[in-house]
């Protein structure tokens, strides 16, 4: 299925959900927001939303500094 993540096509399995796609793209461990289809996710969706083909993701890294 294909997707577009931060502006790129991405070719990735059916059926996989936002936590798995973190995973899969090394981002499991890390401080993110999404957005999926011009919708802001709860972490809590991260679980049960299942990607679905055209689907429109932004991934934004919490970064700290100073």
């Amino acid at each position: 299925m294909n997707i577009t993540v931060n502006g790129k096509r991405l070719e990735t399995p059916a059926g996989l959900s936002v936590n798995q796609l973190l995973e899969e793209l090394q981002l499991g461990e890390e401080r993110i927001a999404v957005e999926h289809n011009r919708r802001i996710l709860d972490g809590k969706e991260f679980a049960t939303l299942t990607l679905q083909e055209g689907d429109t993701l932004e991934i934004v890294r919490f970064v700290g500094g100073g």
